[in-house]
C-alpha cells in the first residue's frame, strides 16, 4: 500500500507521466477522475498504459504539492468539458438543431441530434451531447439567464 505523502508524479523526457511509489517507477500512467461529472474534485484513479489500477487517490488534495499540481495540469489535458453559460440562439425547436452558446472556453456551435442528448446529472446539472460525442455542461440550468432558461426548457 502507497504511503500517499511519498507519491511522486514527474514528466519524462517524452513528455509521458511518471508515477514514483514504494513499487518503483511506472511510466505513461494516466489519471482518470472515478466521477467526472458528479465530484470533479473528488477521488482519482492512476491506472498503467496496461489499464490496471496502479494508485487509488481517495482526496487528491492531500497529496503533495508538486504530484498535486502535475496531476492537476494532466487532468486539465485530458478533459474537454466545456460549461454552457448562455444559450444565445437555436436554429429550431425540434431536433436536429443547431445551438449558439457561450461556454466557459468561449463561444461555440453544437449541433443537437435529440432531446435524449440531454442528461440530467442530479439536482439541476445537466450535461448536453452534441452530434461529434463532446459533452458540454450546464451546472446549474436554474441559475442561467432568463433567455437561456426559456430555449433550454423548449427541449426538456
Amino acid at each position: 500500500m502507497n504511503d500517499i505523502l511519498d507519491i511522486r508524479l514527474t514528466r519524462d523526457p517524452h513528455g509521458r507521466l511518471v508515477l514514483h511509489d514504494a513499487e518503483g517507477d511506472h511510466v505513461g500512467v494516466q489519471p482518470v477522475r472515478a466521477f467526472p461529472l458528479t465530484d470533479a474534485d473528488g477521488p482519482v484513479s492512476v491506472v498503467g498504459p496496461d489499464g490496471r489500477e496502479r494508485l487509488w487517490i481517495d482526496r487528491p488534495e492531500t497529496l503533495p504539492q508538486e504530484a498535486r499540481a502535475v496531476l492537476a495540469e494532466e487532468l486539465a489535458r485530458r478533459e474537454f468539458a466545456p460549461v454552457i453559460q448562455r444559450l444565445v440562439e437555436v436554429s429550431t425547436f425540434s431536433t436536429p438543431s443547431t445551438w449558439t452558446v457561450v461556454t466557459d472556453r468561449g463561444p461555440a456551435s453544437l449541433v443537437l441530434k435529440g432531446e435524449e442528448d440531454i442528461r440530467r446529472l442530479g439536482g439541476s446539472a445537466l450535461l448536453v451531447t452534441d452530434s461529434h460525442g463532446i459533452g458540454y455542461r450546464i451546472a446549474d440550468a436554474k441559475a442561467l439567464d432568463r433567455r437561456s432558461k426559456r430555449l433550454l426548457e423548449r427541449f426538456l
